[in-house]
């Protein structure tokens, strides 16, 4: 019988600023998308992604990078929008 110290660890990160190298796009449900005539740059999208998938230049939001972006929505519920209108809307994968 194996106990809990003969069990493989998962979700191991061996080297620091890897994620890069692992695509996790994949995983989605849901994706979002970005509405630039909605956007006010607050870059709150930015802020507030725990996968680091919204790409910034300059200063100024640009669209997803899709291949980490694993659609948990944070960006499209944290988004102010422009008069109410949201600048990051959700929608179904392959929709």
């Amino acid at each position: 019988m194996k106990g809990w110290r003969d069990i493989p660890m998962g979700g191991v990160i061996p080297d620091a600023g890897n994620a890069v190298q692992y695509n996790t796009g994949s995983w989605r449900a849901f994706r979002p998308v970005w509405k630039p005539e909605n956007c006010i740059q607050c870059l709150f999208c930015w802020i507030y992604c725990p996968d680091g998938a919204v790409n910034v230049k300059d200063g100024k939001r640009e669209d997803f990078d899709y291949l980490h972006c694993k659609g948990c929505g944070i960006c499209a519920n944290e988004c102010p929008g422009k008069k109410g209108q949201k600048a990051i809307v959700m929608v179904e994968e392959g929709k």
